[in-house]
C-alpha cells in the first residue's frame, strides 16, 4: 500500500483547485515543487508555518495516482526527508479533504479523520 501524502493550505484554495480539477500552489513559480508531509509530519509542520491560522484544510492525496515525480528528500537540513510533488497536482488524486482546525494555543493535532 502506497503511504498517502498530505499537503495543508487555506479551504479557499482547496475550494479553487477543486474547481480547476487541478492544484499548483502560489510558490511552486519559485520552487518547482509542491511542499507535502507524511502523516506523522504534518503538526509539526503546521506548528512551525502555520501557528495560529484558521479556515485551513489538509488534503489527502494519494501518490500512485499523481503522473508527476515525488521526491522524498531534506532540503533545509532538518535531518528528516520530506515528500515534495514536482508537478500539478490533479485533484483527481485527492482522495480526501480535512478540515485543520488549530486549537486554542494556535497548536494542530491530525484529524481523527485520518487514519494512521
Amino acid at each position: 500500500m502506497t503511504k498517502a501524502l498530505f499537503h495543508i493550505l487555506k479551504k479557499s484554495e482547496a475550494d479553487a483547485a477543486k474547481e480547476a480539477g487541478v492544484y499548483l500552489p502560489v510558490t511552486f513559480a519559485d520552487e518547482g515543487f509542491i511542499h507535502c508531509s507524511y502523516d506523522h509530519q504534518v503538526c509539526r509542520v503546521a506548528a512551525h508555518f502555520y501557528k495560529g491560522q484558521e479556515n485551513l484544510v489538509l488534503l489527502e492525496i494519494d501518490k500512485s495516482l499523481l503522473s508527476s515525480k515525488v521526491i522524498d528528500e531534506d532540503l533545509y537540513d532538518a535531518g528528516e526527508n520530506f515528500p515534495h510533488i514536482y508537478g500539478e497536482l490533479p485533484w483527481r488524486a485527492v482522495t480526501s479533504i480535512h478540515n485543520f482546525p488549530c486549537l486554542e494555543d494556535g497548536s494542530f493535532e491530525l484529524p481523527t479523520s485520518i487514519r494512521t
